[in-house]
């Protein structure tokens, strides 16, 4: 999953997409609505993080929000703020915000708050997943074979849950770095046939089918 951290404070912004990366999901930073605003519309990120109060003024997180909604772009929203008025947690959800956590918040909250809403906005929001021997469990993060956990890396996990979270679905090598990596890969790179060789050595040959000239997909569930 790709994530977009919208906040103007280095200190705030930096370490909260740092901790979400280490387990393995693609982030993107903005320092202003400005910017959110252009990320937000070139690329449909699975949710965003909001500070309400952005360069642009004091209300700008709000209004950034607004824009977006107003525009058709229905990702999850999770604000951060120092503002904890029941007036403005109401503004917030109005403006079309989804979730609110006001700061100082602690980072493992912020990852199972973001976990909650991308399971809501799954067209099927089924917590795990069974294929053959291996059950995915998305909110443990964890994969069994045979009812043993599987040693994944955090991008190991993180590629096969983009695959096996739309069985059959083919993922172009473009769009899998974009979602796993950010973008921080060139296409050229051997970073996805890497991965998908890692994962087949530790979940079966089988778990990651090539298309060739089309890209990689996760078998169809029977």
């Amino acid at each position: 999953m790709r994530f977009l951290v919208i906040e103007d404070e280095p200190s705030i912004r930096r370490p909260l997409a740092a901790s979400l990366r280490e387990v393995g999901y693609a982030v993107d930073e903005a320092g202003s609505a400005a910017q959110a605003r252009e990320l937000a519309t070139s690329f449909p990120y699975d949710a965003l993080m909001v500070d309400v109060g952005l360069p642009e003024g004091p209300q700008s997180g709000f209004e950034l929000v607004r824009g977006l909604r107003e525009q058709g772009l229905k990702m999850p929203v999770l604000y951060l703020t120092a503002r904890d008025a029941v007036e403005d947690r109401i503004e917030g959800l109005d403006a079309g915000g989804d979730d609110y956590l006001v700061k100082p918040f602690h980072l493992g909250e912020v990852q199972a708050r973001l976990r909650a809403l991308t399971r809501r906005g799954r067209a099927e929001p089924q917590s795990s997943l069974h294929w053959r021997d291996l059950k995915f469990d998305w909110t443990a993060r964890a994969v069994y074979k045979a009812g043993e956990r599987m040693a994944l890396t955090a991008k190991e996990f993180a590629l096969i849950e983009v695959l096996a979270s739309h069985p059959g679905r083919v993922y172009t090598r473009e769009e899998l770095i974009d979602r796993v990596w950010d973008g921080r890969f060139e296409a050229e790179s051997n970073v996805v046939e890497t991965y998908v060789r890692n994962l087949r050595r530790k979940l079966g040959d089988e778990v990651v089918k090539t298309m060739r000239g089309l890209g990689y997909s996760f078998p169809e569930v029977e």
